[in-house]
């Protein structure tokens, strides 16, 4: 955070202050400071020549300096304290570790757009898992404020995205903790984290000042920071979870830190720079809610990606102290491609972690987690274990015998789950879990499904609230409530038929509940039902149920039964992939496929991949989307796709369309595409994720609708676009697209 960060309005200019020279100095290093006193007499005041006043003024000056010095120390002890610890998902209440110890270096990238991102999480995850052959400008944590030689002002505001889990907040403490200790960005004075969450909670009118004294009692010390006196950086985490308006349009001007105004203004106008335009801002978010900050307003862009495939490795081999244990445990992550994916989460490598560790550990191991389902459902159970040891001073290690308690608090907080998931909201807050019949204190026990943050002595977080630790948990907890909700739902005649038939009656209930949640997901405009629907379905399996046996509703199934249920519920699935005309929803649909154990279709396209036949075959269209589903689940990025290599019909060529995204160059010319394919391909262009830079499309009947469609994907800021081959309805030569910079 090295550069000139001066307003573009014009200044007067000023002498050079003691102040000034400050920021240059490291903070251990303080100037001497004169002791002289100062005159007290107005009339002596007076007296007094110029080389007095610049004397008295300098005193002064250095004064003022020397507090600022002893509050920033002050500020650096606290921020320390409260940041030297890390939880990884456990909270308040659990054991922690030193940061310094876990802490694995992220992959940050520049660049990208401020839009809106509509893409489900789970499918930006699936491409961020890919080799990356692309020249990616990697930034680390901090240096993000550091301009790059293409810019051509200084970099004010940062907003940085990523999806649930991904690093986002570890990445805020990094840059927090090695500013207190002294290690990086000493020419800041100040560094003032402000989480999204706890500012929600804040009713009353502040000023700037203010509200940050109501964070940091030590600024009370000062009348207030000057703009241009000293280097500060305000860090604004969490951005999804606002719930404030951030009205940049209507909300009032202002311009004077102490000034009293509500929250919601106070943010507006510092990030706009009304408010102290010399001070560095960072804004941290999950990408569907990147769009409430104006782009005016930001001035760089950078994106958190999680683990690479070495810092995976990394991260075990810090976590698990037996190397022998975290070589196994890698091994294993490896030969499932969904879970291996999903470790680009830093969140799940710690559920990962904690699951595989105490797993492999015991004498009689249980079934090693090979599925998303099974690894949360093993998640769950060991961290009642953690709570009863903890809380109760149980010592049993049994987690399939669970108590009413639990069985009764973990369908509590999947009913909290199942609302909040549907109502899009990440943090809840005490009055949601009193609607659930929750109670704060007795919740909190369950630190790792959900931390509370409590009121500190560091003046932070000084208001309760509840975070769910990570959505693809939350969302199997949402399918035990959806189980239990829909089992009530068909249980009203069920006395006056013949107990014969029960069990046959069961299984269509169950059955009929699956179809209903495909039908649901199916629908669902950005996936957000997608993971909900690969849990549901992965806790229909037998093996599945007998390890949730204390939280599941007992059917009293046979397994003949069950593998009926399955059976169906597989036909169904199948029916729907050769239905579907989304081929995103498809992709879905496959991986539900996977966790039911039931992947045979795109285990035979496997098959005629390896063997190099596939262009000898006339494939069907679910034969299409088993091969796209295979190449999006590749890490490889591919260099050319060339749709004319596959032997299908032109519904079979849509369904291939997402492979698009996943390689640099594709050939989609002489296919007799039509308008039809051209939103799918808008949603190529406009990916955030997509690697393509050529696309062929000669030959092809697009109509003027569709040409239209794709000038939308052209123009769109995340396009990476270089070369376009023209359609024979358009005819004329190759022509190359204005790079993301400059359109």
């Amino acid at each position: 955070m090295t550069q000139d960060t001066s307003s573009e309005s014009v200044q007067k200019p000023r002498v050079e202050s003691p102040t000034t020279s400050l920021l240059s100095m490291k903070s251990d290093q303080p100037p001497a400071f004169s002791q002289e006193p100062l005159p007290d007499d107005n009339k002596e005041v007076e007296s007094l020549d110029s080389e007095d006043v610049l004397k008295i003024t300098h005193n002064l000056l250095d004064r003022r300096s020397q507090t600022l010095l002893t509050v920033q120390q002050d500020i650096k002890a606290k921020l320390k304290h409260r940041y030297q610890h890390i939880s990884e998902g456990i909270g308040h209440h659990g054991n922690q570790s030193l940061f310094k110890d876990i802490y694995t270096e992220l992959y940050i990238t520049e660049g990208g757009s401020g839009g809106l991102n509509n893409e489900h999480e789970v499918r930006q995850i699936e491409m961020a898992s890919k080799k990356q052959t692309t020249q990616e400008t990697s930034i680390k944590c901090n240096d993000i404020f550091k301009t790059l030689p293409v810019q051509d002002k200084p970099i004010r505001t940062v907003l940085t995205k990523g999806i649930a889990g991904i690093g986002k907040t570890v990445s805020v403490q990094k840059v927090i903790l090695d500013w207190a200790e002294g290690k990086a960005n000493q020419d800041v004075l100040f560094m003032f984290p402000l989480p999204f969450r706890d500012l929600n909670l804040k009713k009353d009118q502040y000023s700037l000042m203010q509200l940050l004294s109501h964070y940091f009692p030590e600024l009370k010390e000062i009348d207030s920071i000057e703009d241009g006196e000293t280097k500060t950086v305000f860090i604004f985490d969490g951005l999804d979870e606002c719930r404030l308006p951030l009205d940049f349009k209507n909300n009032e001007k202002c311009c004077d830190v102490t000034k009293p105004t509500s929250v919601d203004v106070l943010l507006t106008n510092l990030i706009k720079g009304n408010l102290l335009p010399s001070a560095l801002l960072w804004i941290t978010t999950r990408p569907a809610a990147a769009n409430q900050i104006s782009p005016e307003c930001v001035d760089q862009v950078t994106e958190v990606r999680g683990f690479n495939d070495p810092q995976k490795e990394v991260y075990f081999r810090k976590k698990i102290t037996d190397q022998n244990l975290a070589n196994e445990i890698i091994k294993h992550m490896k030969t499932s491609r969904s879970l291996h994916i999903m470790c680009h989460i830093p969140v799940f490598c710690w559920i990962s972690a904690t699951v595989l560790e105490m797993i492999l550990n015991k004498a009689e191991k249980d079934e090693v987690p090979k599925t998303l389902t099974q690894m949360y459902s093993h998640f769950i159970l060991i961290q009642i274990i953690v709570k009863n040891r903890k809380y109760n001073k149980v010592t049993e290690t049994n987690p399939k015998e669970l108590s009413q308690s639990d069985k009764e608090m973990i369908l509590k907080l999947a009913k909290l789950a199942f609302q909040q998931l549907q109502k899009g909201n990440l943090i809840f807050y005490e009055e949601d879990l009193r609607e659930c019949g929750l109670d704060v204190t007795e919740a909190s026990e369950y630190s790792a499904l959900c931390t509370e943050i409590f009121k500190e002595e560091s003046g932070l977080y000084q208001d309760k609230e509840e975070d769910e630790e990570e959505n693809d948990e939350k969302e199997e907890d949402e399918e035990k409530n959806y189980e239990e909700e829909m089992d009530d739902d068909n249980n009203d005649d069920d006395d006056e038929e013949d107990d014969d038939n029960d069990e046959e009656k069961e299984s269509f209930k169950l059955s009929d509940l699956h179809r209903r949640a495909v039908d649901q997901a199916l629908k669902s405009e950005n996936g957000h039902l997608d993971l909900f629907l690969r849990f549901l379905l992965g806790l229909s399996l037998e093996s599945n149920q007998n390890l949730l046996r204390g939280l599941l509703t007992q059917t009293g199934s046979t397994t003949q039964t069950n593998e009926k249920r399955v059976k169906r519920t597989v036909r169904y699935l199948s029916d729907k992939i050769d239905e579907e005309s989304s081929p995103e929803r498809i992709i879905n649909l496959f991986h539900c496929l996977n966790e039911l154990g039931s992947n045979s279709l795109a285990e035979d396209m496997q098959t005629y991949l390896r063997s190099g036949t596939l262009s000898e075959t006339i494939l069907e269209p679910d034969q299409c989307s088993a091969v796209a589903y295979l190449l999006l689940m590749s890490e490889e990025v591919l260099e050319e796709f060339d749709l004319k290599t596959y032997n299908t019909s032109e519904k079979g060529y849509q369904r291939l369309l997402p492979v698009v995204k996943t390689c640099k160059r594709a050939l989609l010319g002489h296919c007799g595409l039509t308008e039809g394919c051209c939103s799918d391909l808008v949603s190529v262009l406009s990916s955030p994720n997509s690697q393509l830079k050529q696309l062929e499309l000669r030959d092809n009947d697009l109509q003027d609708s569709g040409v239209t469609l794709l000038s939308a994907g052209l123009v769109d800021p995340d396009c990476k676009l270089h070369t376009l081959g023209c359609p024979s309805s358009h005819p004329g030569p190759k022509y190359s697209t204005p790079t993301p910079d400059t359109v």
